[in-house]
């Protein structure tokens, strides 16, 4: 892991960030410093708190404990018109009015920023020149979901905030939405992105963090939280009775044993030593196998075996 940044190279810092709403704990003290220019995700379960940091961040909620700073300011400390002209912000959903066109919307969202991107530049990064005089009511997921991303990109932001910005397209409009993304960052433009897509974040994120219950429980690049698990292959399997953990937990070249509802998940180093002992484990023990998969070590499986559950349980 490289030394603590330098201030110039941080583009977000949080200390003891806490959000409560009664007695809700929303956010219970996150230590978080992002780095200028790193694309930043941050993964969790519905409720863990992804949105609310990000909230506090953008300014757009106060903390109940903790300092933030965003691009070396603070907010309601200086100058809060010019720090929000630093950022863009594309929504999960955002609401445009349908009755617009799409020059028209990005045109209104450039208004509101003193310096920006021109129109055309805009229309043409994100491939919107043929729907240009196209109604905002009249496109498709993918095609709403690149205007928002142009709105947020318009004012030429520093620091970008991108909550869910693929969920439900095609895989051919999410990977236009990557492309752009990427080049942000290679034009030294910071990112911060909530996803419940493994592979986006594997593909798009320099570090992640994984939030459960207000808390940061792994931080690091995703290649690092992965090899963490300490296994090539996870496999999980469904069992028609029961069978002493401990044997499972003991089988050559299994790493580590978990549960996940029902089903036994091991963590396995060498697949080749521990299925032939595990179907032979079963078998002595008279237990029947009903299913089984296996597959590569992802983000989700590093969030499964820390808690227990999957990112996308409620």
């Amino acid at each position: 892991m490289d030394a603590t940044p330098s201030a110039a190279a941080v583009a977000v810092r949080c200390r003891g960030l806490v959000k409560h709403f009664d007695d809700v704990h929303a956010v219970d003290g996150i230590d978080l410093e992002i780095r200028s220019g790193e694309c930043f995700g941050l993964l969790g379960p519905n409720g863990a708190g992804k949105t609310t940091t990000i909230e506090i961040v953008e300014g757009l909620t106060a903390p109940t404990a903790g300092d933030v700073e965003v691009l070396g300011a603070r907010w309601g400390a200086g100058d809060d018109r010019a720090l929000r002209d630093r950022l863009g912000v594309q929504l999960q959903e955002t609401q445009l009015s349908e009755y617009l066109t799409v020059e028209e919307t990005i045109r209104l969202f450039r208004s509101f920023y003193r310096r920006g991107r021109t129109i055309e530049e805009t229309i043409a990064l994100m491939a919107l020149g043929e729907k240009r005089r196209a109604r905002v009511g009249t496109l498709s997921g993918g095609q709403k979901q690149r205007l928002a991303l142009a709105c947020a990109l318009v004012g030429a932001p520093d620091l970008l905030f991108l909550d869910e910005p693929t969920t439900g397209l095609d895989p051919q409009a999410r990977l236009a939405i990557w492309e752009v993304v990427e080049t942000f960052g290679r034009g030294g433009g910071t990112t911060i992105i909530t996803t419940h897509y493994m592979e986006e974040a594997s593909k798009l994120c320099d570090r992640v963090a994984i939030v459960d219950h207000g808390k940061i429980i792994a931080l690091g690049t995703p290649a690092e939280l992965i090899a963490s698990l300490g296994a090539d292959r996870i496999v999980e399997f469904e069992l028609a009775g029961d069978i002493d953990v401990a044997v499972l937990a003991a089988l050559p070249g299994a790493a580590a044993h978990h549960r996940r509802g029902p089903a036994h998940v091991l963590s396995v180093r060498e697949l080749a030593d521990t299925l032939p002992a595990l179907l032979a484990a079963l078998d002595a023990a008279g237990v029947r196998l009903v299913t089984m998969t296996t597959h590569e070590p992802t983000l989700e499986d590093v969030f499964v075996q820390r808690t227990g559950r999957a990112l996308r349980d409620d």
